[in-house]
């Protein structure tokens, strides 16, 4: 008889995850929230699997919990860890440290089915990384191997989504990703409201907040620390009226973790609480200590931890009832694990209480990953596409009333699998570049035409090559704006300085009609409605709404400026109207 029943959301897990692999080699994701129970998930499908199993964990503190869930069932296998003193392989399935296995690849010298990596949000696209190597090393031995991730934050610092397509029907990222598809996902509101995790309290009334705005950080979102404690150190009575808040407010409190910016910052942190009840761990502090500390604050010994870039994964403490953080973070994967520490369920609490002193402010239940905010303005806005009419999540603006009046979306992310099992993706694009030779939309970052494979015409070229030109003009397009005469339409381009470019098309003429709507008619709305305008009246009724050019180049032809381009959708290195440089 097992020990433990699954409850109805790990088996729901468990099953899809062997359907999917009955019909699919694609590497897959299983999203589950800090508290879920994903040991038991692992537990259940190394069971389940033919052949041999690896489940790998980046911290011993898992290697050794999955594997105590495993053999719970009566089933025994081998643990590879240095960390643990154990290097088996011999078992039919092995928990193993990453960093203990991938030195020693050689050690797995048989066929495995199927490879677990826990807390796959680690695994980077790099080929060089410790998991890569592990995953190719297995896949000579076995084509066929299975790989499956598990994480509560399927999301990594500098790539987004670690993942590309949603078993919900969307793309997450037009590029490979480390894994290829997610299967189950748990959300963690669901967790919270079925009484499986505690409720946070997430609160705004620090009474002082660090302000990290003017430090720049590297390409993974970290802040150097020598300016951080530069800025901290004059911040010295913001730290401290910050501590003597945390301890007032913790007066009820069983367990209090604070996560600190840097060392320096965590010794003086740790010298403002009372000394009985405070500990230190950082990545300096010895193992033996560490174990130590982590045992008293456990037993609730001590009530104050206090951190620096450690114990954000791998540490269960459930009686953890107050977060404090006062280090920054732009990894919205960082900020989630670290409140995961306190939503575990314990004895006599009821919630667990948030304060962000550094500024943060993530959205803990809907983190918004992928593309870069445009600007401070933009927000998540609901675009749906006119061909396949998927709600399709892009940054954008709103007027006064929420409707979307700007949005940055490029391509419909709607995707479904066909009969055959393959991903087919719709191919609506609201942003894109024509290709000249053959007229098909593309990406406007492409530099090759999907379709006829000729090279695009890159628009930094093109403006390059203008400058260059005595006889060409680039405006630089802050609007446009719309006259009529009989049966021509004119549109002035506007530039900040109030220079103008015009043309002219003749609706009498339907090759003139044509060229209109492909190129204002297929963009209307920022392309989110594209119509086929068939008269001037229609046009004018919808000036507002016509999307403008970013530049428009014309040459001379006499005494007239003629167009020849007209930029959409620009990114590249030059000035954009209204942007400041």
């Amino acid at each position: 008889m097992e020990p433990y029943t699954l409850r109805a959301y790990q088996q729901d897990a468990v099953d899809l995850t062997i359907r999917h692999f009955r019909h699919s080699n694609d590497s897959a994701v299983i999203v589950l929230p800090t508290g879920a129970g994903k040991s038991l998930v692992i537990a259940a499908l190394a069971k389940y699997a033919r052949g041999k199993v690896l489940i790998l964990a980046h911290v011993k503190e898992l290697v050794e919990q999955n594997h105590q869930k495993f053999i719970a069932s009566g089933i025994s296998a081998g643990i590879y860890s240095a960390g643990l003193n154990q290097k088996e392989t011999h078992h039919a399935v092995t928990f193993a440290s990453i960093q203990s296995i991938s030195r020693n690849l050689q050690a797995l010298d048989s066929p495995y089915t199927l490879l677990v990596i826990d807390e796959c949000h680690r695994l980077s696209d790099d080929e060089d990384s410790q998991y890569l190597k592990t995953i190719e090393h297995l896949k000579k031995l076995n084509p066929n191997l299975k790989v499956l991730g598990l994480t509560a934050t399927p999301y990594r610092m500098g790539l987004g989504w670690i993942y590309q397509y949603h078993y919900r029907g969307f793309v997450r990222s037009d590029t490979p990703r480390p894994f290829m598809r997610c299967i189950y996902e748990l959300p963690l509101r669901y967790m919270i409201n079925h009484n499986y995790l505690t409720p946070p309290h997430i609160i705004d009334a620090a009474v002082s907040q660090y302000d990290f705005s003017a430090i720049t950080p590297d390409a993974f979102g970290r802040l150097p620390e020598k300016p951080v404690n530069e800025l901290l150190t004059r911040c010295k009575r913001v730290t401290q009226a910050i501590v003597q808040q945390v301890e007032k407010l913790a007066t009820d409190r069983q367990g209090v973790m604070i996560f600190a910016a840097t060392v320096q910052h965590a010794h003086e942190i740790a010298g403002y609480l009372p000394a009985e009840e405070t500990a230190l761990i950082t990545g300096e502090t010895t193992q033996l200590t560490r174990d130590q500390t982590i045992h008293a604050f456990k037993q609730k010994q001590l009530k104050y931890l206090v951190n620096v870039s450690v114990l954000t994964t791998g540490f269960d403490a459930p009686h953890v009832d107050f977060i404090a953080l006062l280090r920054p973070t732009q990894s919205v994967s960082l900020y989630q694990q670290i409140i995961g520490r306190g939503l575990r369920l314990s004895p006599g609490k009821t919630d667990c209480l948030i304060i962000d002193y550094a500024g943060n402010n993530f959205n803990l239940h809907h983190p918004e990953i992928g593309a870069a905010k445009p600007d401070a303005e933009s927000e998540p806005v609901q675009v749906f596409c006119p061909v396949c009419n998927f709600a399709n999540i892009f940054w954008g603006k709103t007027d006064n009333d929420g409707q979307v009046i700007e949005h940055f979306g490029r391509r419909c992310q709607q995707a479904e699998k066909a009969a055959n099992g393959k991903i087919v993706r719709c191919d609506y694009r609201f942003r894109f570049k024509s290709c000249s030779f053959c007229g098909a939309e593309n990406d406007i970052a492409a530099r090759q035409c999907h379709q006829c494979k000729e090279a695009l015409t890159d628009p930094d070229d093109q403006l390059k090559k203008a400058l260059q030109l005595n006889d060409a003009f680039i405006l630089r397009c802050a609007g446009i704006s719309l006259e009529s005469s009989g049966s021509k339409i004119t549109v002035i381009y506007h530039d900040e300085q109030g220079e103008t470019l015009k043309e002219s098309f003749n609706f009498n003429s339907a090759a003139q009609k044509y060229i209109f709507n492909q190129i204002f008619g297929r963009r209307f709305l920022n392309s989110s409605r594209p119509v086929t305008f068939d008269s001037l009246d229609e046009v004018l009724q919808a000036e507002n709404k016509l999307t403008s050019p970013d530049f428009v180049i014309a040459r001379k032809k006499g005494k007239f400026w003629r167009i020849q381009t007209r930029i959409f959708d620009y990114d590249g290195n030059y000035r954009k109207a209204h942007q400041l440089r």
